[in-house]
């Protein structure tokens, strides 16, 4: 597809048009569909037709200003791309980055960064990776041990990352590292960002053998004595811990779009199947051992549809969205695991067989009750923020 892109941001203020946005989605998604999604991963090569059509379409950028090469929409328009795609059986881990990184360089980066890379990230014809988890800072990002240090040509970076998601296929990453020049306060790192482009001498990648099949890959990275020109920092130095929570919030609804759209995808097949297999002549569907329990996982679901939404909608508002996203997060999670293993239970044999597009689903949508946020800081979270309860760690 080329030409026009199909998103304007004129688009993005109606229902109606929120629809529109599904539906060219899903329509051109759908063209695809599980058995490509599945060859892809089977292959371990990337979606690249997919991906460039997406782009070409607009609806990679549907969050990226106009003024950038983006459709000018925010997190609710992009929750839809990504929830359609996974709904259509292409769950892509790389959109739930993409929420991450251009929101984070079009609030903080400088107009040399968002001209570098937010066109290009909005076409697809660029891809950012994001590295913050390290092996011993886990959920503390205040321990964060990549370091950073102010030479005259710039920066020096030193560190490693893990379980860093599609490194492989991008042009940079973006890095949270500790400022090593300042001073630290109360046992917390001050923190700053920097886009690396990832052809920069002194990175070392190291897969990560992993069960989730996924056309993105996981890696160890290692960065030796990394030199990186000044305009890699984004925004003020320091001041990481702020910038990086404009993308943690996207992430967290993003990831629950994954979910959610993988929900939408097992309760449909599940249906289809439970139509189309008859036992001494009845559908199984007719039966409510099979029909109530699919029932029940729906509307779970859209429980979780609605709660996304709202995050979404908070965070486009510019209103605190942190609750709405953290749940959104979990419930997807929750939600989506019980929709899938009941879709599999009804297809009963067949349902381990991956010529219905479900058994290896499952690790995708476990990944979300661990990552990005694992389901038991979110409930600390609500416990501390929500309830007033006391902090637990």
């Amino acid at each position: 597809m080329s030409g026009e892109p199909l998103f304007h941001s004129s688009l993005v203020d109606t229902a109606d048009h929120h629809s529109a946005l599904r539906e060219s989605v899903g329509r051109l998604v759908g063209k695809y569909g599980r058995k490509y999604f599945q060859d892809m991963v089977a292959a371990g090569t990337q979606p690249e037709a997919l991906w460039h059509e997406l782009g070409q379409a607009g609806f990679l950028g549907v969050h990226i200003p106009e003024a950038y090469g983006g459709g000018g929409g925010g997190l609710a328009e992009l929750y839809i791309v990504i929830e359609e795609c996974a709904a259509q059986g292409c769950p892509m881990l790389a959109l739930v980055i993409a929420s991450i990184c251009a929101p984070i360089i079009d609030a903080f980066g400088s107009e040399t960064l968002k001209r570098t890379w937010l066109p290009g990230l909005a076409d697809g014809s660029l891809k950012m990776a994001f590295g913050i988890t390290e092996p011993d800072a886990g959920s503390n990002t205040h321990k964060v041990t990549t370091t950073a240090h102010r030479t005259e040509k710039g920066w020096v970076l030193n560190g490693a990352k893990y379980w860093t998601s599609g490194i492989d296929v991008s042009q940079a990453v973006l890095i949270v590292a500790r400022d090593g020049d300042l001073a630290v306060e109360g046992g917390r790192s001050a923190l700053s960002l920097f886009v690396v482009p990832t052809d920069t001498p002194g990175i070392t990648l190291q897969p990560i053998d992993a069960a989730v099949r996924s056309t993105e890959r996981q890696f160890f990275v290692f960065f030796d004595n990394v030199e990186l020109a000044p305009e890699a920092l984004i925004g003020e130095r320091g001041a990481g811990l702020k910038q990086v929570f404009v993308g943690l919030n996207p992430e967290r609804v993003s990831a629950a779009a994954i979910n959610n759209g993988i929900s939408r995808f097992a309760i449909s097949q599940a249906s289809r199947y439970a139509l189309d297999r008859s036992v001494w002549k009845t559908p199984i569907g007719a039966h409510q051992g099979v029909a109530h329990p699919l029932a029940e996982a729906y509307i779970g679901v859209q429980s979780a549809r609605l709660l996304a939404a709202r995050a979404a909608d908070l965070f486009d508002r510019g209103e605190d969205a942190a609750e709405a996203a953290n749940m959104a997060k979990f419930l997807a999670a929750e939600t989506s695991l019980k929709a899938l293993d009941q879709a599999i239970q009804v297809h009963g044999g067949n349902g381990l067989s991956f010529e219905y597009g479900l058994a290896d689903l499952w690790f995708i949508a476990r990944l979300h009750k661990t990552a990005p946020v694992s389901r038991e800081m979110i409930l600390n979270h609500v416990a501390q923020h929500s309830l007033g309860l006391p902090k637990s760690y």
